[in-house]
Order: structure tokens, then sequence, then C-alpha cells
């Protein structure tokens, strides 16, 4: 039997988790391993998915925000290596963009999905992961005036 490629799903929790979660009937035929922030909500997913957690991190206190994204970093390396993804795809923010960074300096493909709500101005995480992304996605047509090399894919709801 051939193996499956494996793929890594993360985004932060809220609308970018939801959109993220659009994909599962994509990414059955893979073995994949979810990544989000852990809540109370994301804490009962993991009954039904494989998964793992960063820390929840909200920018609004940039002291606190700074220790919590630097511990995401190095869990995001250590998720990387214990999982071994081909891909990872994300809907971004911030606690994604460690994870493509890394993805791509062990040279696996880095898919990256624009958030729906981003109709006429890019995201900073969309910014950042650009640059490397073997794919960029857009939900919106007006969008490509941003990110020319992007995909419009349409919406994922």
């Amino acid at each position: 039997m051939k193996n499956k490629k494996k793929i890594m799903l993360i985004s932060s929790v809220g609308g970018h988790l939801t959109q993220l979660m659009q994909l599962q009937p994509l990414v059955e035929e893979y073995d994949y391993h979810l990544v989000t922030e852990k809540t109370e909500v994301t804490k009962k997913m993991a009954d039904r998915y494989q998964m793992s957690f960063l820390v929840y991190g909200a920018r609004n206190y940039l002291f606190r925000y700074f220790f919590k994204f630097s511990y995401n970093v190095f869990k995001s390396l250590f998720l990387f290596i214990c999982e071994r993804p081909n891909v990872v795809i994300t809907t971004g923010t911030h606690t994604a963009v460690p994870m493509c960074y890394i993805a791509k300096l062990f040279r696996k493909k880095v898919v990256y999905i624009e958030s729906f709500a981003k109709t006429n101005s890019p995201t900073l995480s969309g910014r950042m992961v650009y640059p490397i992304a073997d794919l960029f996605i857009v939900q919106w047509e007006s969008m490509l005036t941003h990110y020319p090399k992007a995909v419009h894919g349409g919406s994922i709801y």
C-alpha cells in the first residue's frame, strides 16, 4: 500500500479555524494533523480529530504576547519534526506564520488561503507568507491586486 501524503492544517481559533475546517472533506484521503490554539472549544475537537495545540495568544498585551509567540515558535518546530508533513495548509494568522517558515526551511510545500473576510486589503500574515508560499489562494478576485501571483479559488464556505 502506498503511503499517504502527510498534511498539516494550522490556523488560529475563530473564523480562521472555521474556514480551515471547511477543507476537511478534501483532506480526509490524506494523513492529516490539525494544529490550532488551545481554548475550551478546540479542546473538545480533539475527540474527533488528530490535533495539537499552541498557546492562545492575542496581541492586545504585547509583553505577554512576545513570550507566548516565542513559545509557539519552538512548539511549532517540535510539532513539525514529530509530524513530518509534506504540506502545510493554513488560513492564517500569527499562529501559523512560524509553521510556514519552518516548512520552507525543511523544503516542504506551503499553501496559504487568505481570509474570506479580506476583500480589499491583505492580512499581515498573508503579506508575511506570500513570498514563500508555493500556492497562495485568495477568495475574492479583488485581492489579486495585492497578491498578483495568487490563485483566485473562490469561497471555501
